[in-house]
């Protein structure tokens, strides 16, 4: 009877190791990675394939995400989405990355910087940010386009890239725990997501200047600051009221003339336009059409 009560315990004390006690103990990480805000990025030599630095400053930029992956796991993180969301989409050296590491690569996508996005992700950590294009501060400081864009307003609210993508975490119930860029833009996305982790790699003086990091020792204040932000309590959503109001102010009078052409479009002034959706997800697969559509598009 004692062995087979002996036997009973670690057959049961198995099936407790063995149970989906594992799968509860998952947390996924979902991260944004931009390029702008990676250190020592400061004119568009760094920033595309034409740039003397590119290739060089691609490695850098991955660098910066292995790092936050590296802390959020130190934290206890398991699973992680990597969206490359800069430029064409295909800036991170994939190879370098682990296994166990999943990559969104170029476009387009209906959710822009945050395809792969879901309510399964405990966090989402946004690494090489820059501000808005309404700050007038910032290294590269743009929303979305810097040759067209000169404001972006989710329920009139100015938004950095940064807020439109913890709106749409947020629709999933997914907070942003942690930003990594320069200084204009971790004090732009702290004022409006609230005290998220910031890791601060340079420091502009202009929008093609700046005070910078070394690479590794970015990577060390961004590593810090991502265990940080994943060993803290959960930080709430940025969630936006439905239906949602789009206010797109372009540079130039053609766009918002031709997009109100569309029913779906009210035009505000001569350089605006207004779309309202069900929800954010419908905002941003409009703002992908806006960006996105033009009518050579092949194949």
């Amino acid at each position: 009877m004692a062995l087979r009560k002996l036997w009973f315990s670690a057959a049961l004390l198995a099936a407790i190791a063995a149970t989906p006690a594992a799968a509860q103990t998952k947390r996924k990480v979902y991260i944004s990675a931009d390029m702008e805000g990676v250190a020592g990025v400061v004119t568009g030599d760094q920033l595309g394939p034409p740039g003397f630095e590119y290739e060089r400053f691609r490695g850098f930029m991955t660098d910066e995400v292995l790092a936050a992956i590296e802390g959020a796991r130190a934290a206890g993180a398991t699973e992680f989405l990597v969206s490359d969301s800069h430029g064409n989409g295909e800036n991170l050296l994939i190879e370098r990355f682990p296994k166990d590491v999943q990559i969104v690569r170029s476009w387009p996508r209906p959710l822009a910087m945050m395809q792969g996005i879901d309510g399964t992700f405990e966090a989402a950590l946004f690494v090489g940010y820059h501000a808005s294009t309404t700050n007038p501060e910032g290294v590269r400081a743009h929303t979305m386009s810097s040759a067209h864009l000169a404001d972006l307003r989710l329920n009139g609210v100015s938004m950095p890239e940064a807020g439109l993508n913890a709106a749409i975490a947020g629709h999933y119930g997914v907070p942003v725990a942690m930003i990594s860029g320069d200084d204009a833009i971790v004090k732009e996305a702290q004022a409006l997501l609230g005290p998220i982790g910031g890791a601060v790699v340079k420091w502009n003086y202009g929008f093609h200047s700046a005070r910078t990091l070394t690479p590794a020792a970015a990577c060390d204040v961004i590593r810090e600051a991502a265990r940080r932000a994943m060993a803290e309590p959960r930080r709430k959503p940025y969630v936006v009221t439905v239906p949602v109001t789009l206010d797109l102010r372009f540079k130039n009078y053609r766009p918002a003339e031709v997009l109100a052409y569309l029913p779906i479009v009210e035009r505000t002034d001569a350089h605006a336009i207004r779309f309202r959706g069900k929800d954010v997800l419908e905002v941003t697969r409009f703002l992908e059409f806006v960006d996105e559509y033009e009518p050579g598009l092949a194949p």
